[in-house]
């Protein structure tokens, strides 16, 4: 019983997947929850209490995955500018990713404080881990240029998703290029 109940929970995260990353956080309903599994809107709540509980649930799960490939990345590189391009390109690399595209629907979305916080912990550790290559690098504000740093993967990232003008690697080639050599390109 135990194992059913996961792979209903399981499926019912599946679904809020794709329902983010289809058609953001409005599109994450109960009514959609019961359509795109078929168990009874009933059954959805007994599941999770709110809508809320849903995104808590997938900052829980997905957001540490996500935070753990950017990881990986950056421990493979060598070099201080190594790491920060890896830190960008496998950020840009993971667009397509449902599990990003579901990620970035709720960061954009109005949160309740735990969700908030999960996110803020799993991005506070990448953060961490830029900061400190900037600081390698002799950044004399390591922190806000991460801040800025992230700013513009960001940027890169919805360039990405409105899936025009650019292909998807001039837009990593040049958002690398950046936040390595500034405007100078």
């Amino acid at each position: 019983m135990a194992e059913h109940r996961t792979m209903q929970r399981g499926a019912l995260l599946d679904a809020a997947r794709s329902l983010l990353s289809e058609g953001g956080t409005e599109a994450l309903t109960f009514p959609a929850l019961a359509e795109r599994t078929g168990l009874a809107r009933s059954s959805v709540y007994e599941y999770f209490r709110s809508r809320a509980a849903v995104v808590e649930e997938l900052c829980a799960v997905d957001f540490p995955v996500w935070a753990a490939e950017v990881e990986n990345a950056m421990q493979r590189a060598e070099t201080p500018e190594a790491k920060i391009e890896a830190y960008v390109r496998r950020q840009l690399d993971l667009v397509g990713d449902r599990r990003h595209r579901a990620v970035v629907a709720i960061s954009a979305s109005e949160l309740d404080a735990g969700a908030r916080e999960k996110i803020r912990a799993a991005h506070g550790a990448l953060i961490a881990m830029i900061v400190e290559a900037l600081g390698d690098l002799g950044h004399t504000e390591p922190r806000l240029a991460a801040m800025l740093l992230q700013g513009s993967v960001d940027a890169a990232v919805r360039r990405i998703e409105l899936g025009v003008a650019e292909e998807p690697g001039v837009i990593a080639d040049t958002a690398v290029a950046m936040v390595l050599r500034g405007v100078r390109g």
